[in-house]
């Protein structure tokens, strides 16, 4: 699906990711996770193209900076962790950006349909004639994430989304619904790169864990493999214990 290698970059003299490697088969769910400035955003941003590097990204067996830009929005998308707060639209006018990679001027019935299948799945659809200037900060979210995976409502076989911080302001059962709704994206053969600050919730939904400090990769693998005591000390500096959840027997991180 992606894969890169050796990715630097740096912001002036800021060095943000040194040597990280990554690599996401068809259908999988990788958790970025670690604590903050380990450049877990920075690494989003460049695996989606949107910031420049001169290392090599293949997607889909091309070197995605071959990908003519609109093409390549049929096959991927993002959501971003900053959103602007003042958007004077209706709620489906939002999410209906998501699909202007497929009209010129109105938008087909099938846009209608992605728009409004998105909406119901992330539970907006009952706010689709609000102002989106007049929603609570986890609405907001909700409309994005609707925005976002209506983009890749399509037929095209793999796709790939990025999501930074998605749960932000998302109250616990919208955090359990945004997750599961991402995790049957996955299970469609396409894949899902997200950045997450709840180890829990990674570990549970998570393919495939990607743990960063300070720029590298501090452990990569299964949930098992990488949330042990001595790594998850180590990367967040901060003494934990791991055990068994007792539902799903995934590993589960109690701090202090």
């Amino acid at each position: 699906m992606i894969k890169a290698h050796q990715i630097n970059y740096k912001h002036r003299e800021f060095h943000i990711l040194n040597g990280v490697d990554v690599s996401l088969e068809y259908g999988e769910f990788l958790a970025i996770v670690g604590p903050n400035g380990a450049g877990k955003s920075s690494l989003l941003s460049v695996l989606a193209n949107e910031v420049k590097s001169n290392q090599k990204i293949v997607f889909k067996n091309k070197n995605i900076n071959d990908w003519e830009v609109q093409e390549l929005s049929k096959h991927k998308a993002k959501f971003s962790q900053h959103n602007s707060n003042d958007i004077p639209l209706e709620v489906q006018d939002v999410v209906m950006m998501g699909r202007y990679p497929y009209f010129d001027a109105q938008p087909r019935q099938e846009d209608h349909d992605a728009m409004n299948s998105m909406m119901q799945e992330t539970d907006v659809f009952h706010l689709k004639e609000r102002e989106y200037n007049t929603l609570s900060g986890g609405e907001k979210q909700r409309v994005h994430l609707s925005r976002v995976l209506a983009q890749l409502q399509n037929k095209i076989a793999h796709k790939l989304v990025f999501l930074d911080e998605p749960l932000n302001n998302l109250d616990v059962k919208h955090q359990y619904k945004a997750l599961e709704t991402i995790k049957n994206f996955t299970k469609k053969a396409n894949s899902a790169i997200v950045v997450l600050h709840d180890l829990n919730l990674a570990a549970q939904y998570a393919d495939k864990i990607l743990l960063m400090k300070s720029g590298r990769v501090a452990a990569y693998g299964s949930p098992e493999e990488v949330f042990t005591a001595e790594n998850i000390s180590e990367a967040y500096n901060f003494p934990c214990t791991i055990c068994g959840h007792p539902i799903t027997n995934n590993p589960m991180i109690i701090f202090g």
